[in-house]
């Protein structure tokens, strides 16, 4: 299907006819659908709402470099994003700038829901080397880019001082491997007190299970995207890191993670580390627990050092109106300005220059962690239906986490599954 063609195609593996899919007959270099001198108005969709303000902010800016434009933030809890997004695009009504996601990325750049920027970038000069080359990567379909990095994210492991002074446990060393923490987990486990030395989530793979399989020697889908490595012994054994914390009893069983996040039972003193993003830099900071009470280290190295990079993007509708001026504000978010003000709201900001002033901005913390990691990040694994394979995922992996079934035999069968779905894309 030719890129126009593919532009008024069906969103989310549903046909649709989009309004307008023309993009308001302007093209990329057109003045919108409110004429020469005219009115235009930009909505803006994200989901964090410890964000909502500084993106305010942001667009307050722009309108004041671009009298015309002024720019209105649509918040949605993140639970809720992707389903009002498809709503939006079905309907006709996506908003004309919005973020968007590794997993989902390919699903709505294949089904042409949103706009490749090669022409802007080019016309515009825009350096794309002030980005870590895996997110732009990610971010790039059948060979066009379609979004600007705003933010990063790597993991680390997140770790309660007070928690290893009282019992005389050393603290992470920069070079520590999974022998060195699997023997901390277990020194720090305290049953009578309710306290475990990590917990061993799985419902959340970008911290926990794709880390481990890459440290393993082991991949999630094969690098053409057309087969799963579920199936592959070092993919199992980086899932065994996570059954094993369980069987012995230095995380909690599934259940309890069920009923209380271990995000929840690391602010409560309850668990001695979580394997966590540079996103919760900004939460610890505020927590009256754990502001002054933890640090952050490395992911420990098994058979090769590896986390997990991800980050979101800005991307602008195929059907906006106003295909100009939601490009010229998404150069803009990717200027060093305002990932400046992106990362004194929380985040990592993605541009080269900015990071280590996010670094300052959370001093109780050694967050050059995050920072370091970049050197041997390794891709968020995706895929033009990621969504689908990762409610596979966890149907599949739950019966090994439960221990319903062995590792090898739910990652058997989840390989199976999702190589049937990696062959209806």
């Amino acid at each position: 299907m030719g890129k126009a063609a593919r532009w008024c195609a069906g969103a989310l593996g549903v046909v649709l006819t989009l309004s307008g899919c023309s993009g308001g007959g302007t093209g990329a270099g057109g003045v919108g659908s409110g004429g020469k001198g005219g009115k235009v108005e930009l909505s803006y969709a994200a989901w964090d709402n410890n964000q909502k303000k500084v993106l305010e902010q942001l667009g307050r800016e722009f309108t004041g470099t671009h009298p015309n434009v002024t720019v209105k933030v649509q918040l949605t809890p993140w639970t809720e994003y992707f389903n009002k997004l498809k709503t939006s695009v079905t309907g006709g009504s996506a908003p004309d700038v919005f973020w968007m996601n590794g997993p989902y990325f390919r699903l709505y750049a294949s089904n042409g829901v949103i706009r490749p920027l090669d022409k802007e970038v080019a016309e515009d000069k825009v350096d794309l080397s002030v980005y870590p080359k895996a997110l732009i990567d990610l971010y790039t379909y059948e060979g066009e880019l379609y979004g600007l990095p705003k933010d990063m994210d790597t993991i680390g492991v997140w770790y309660n001082k007070a928690l290893f002074d009282a019992r005389g446990v050393d603290h992470p060393a920069p070079d520590w491997t999974w022998s060195d923490f699997n023997r901390t987990a277990a020194e720090l486990t305290d049953p009578g007190k309710g306290v475990y030395g990590v917990a061993a989530q799985l419902t959340s793979f970008q911290e926990y299970q794709y880390n481990t399989i890459a440290q393993a020697g082991g991949y999630v889908i094969s690098p053409d995207g057309k087969k799963s490595g579920y199936d592959q012994p070092e993919t199992i054994k980086g899932l065994e890191f996570w059954t094993d914390l369980i069987e012995k009893k230095h995380s909690p069983d599934l259940q309890t993670m069920t009923d209380t996040s271990p995000l929840q039972l690391f602010e409560a003193g309850k668990l001695a580390m979580y394997w966590g993003g540079s996103w919760n830099a900004g939460e610890f900071s505020a927590n009256e627990y754990t502001k002054d009470k933890v640090d952050v280290a490395p992911l420990p190295r098994g058979e090769k050092r590896a986390t997990v990079i991800h980050g979101v993007a800005n991307v602008v509708s195929a059907t906006t109106e106003h295909p100009r001026e939601a490009w010229e504000f998404v150069e803009f978010l990717g200027s060093e300005r305002a990932a400046l003000a992106i990362g004194r709201s929380g985040p990592l900001p993605a541009r080269d220059g900015t990071r280590q002033a996010w670094v300052k901005d959370h001093p109780r913390f050694a967050l050059t962690t995050f920072l370091d990691a970049v050197d041997y990040a390794v891709p968020f694994p995706v895929s033009e239906n990621t969504a689908a394979w990762n409610e596979a995922e966890l149907t599949h992996l739950t019966q090994a986490w439960t221990g319903e079934r062995t590792v090898g035999e739910a990652s058997a069968e989840l390989a199976r599954a999702m190589n049937d779905l990696l062959a209806r894309e």
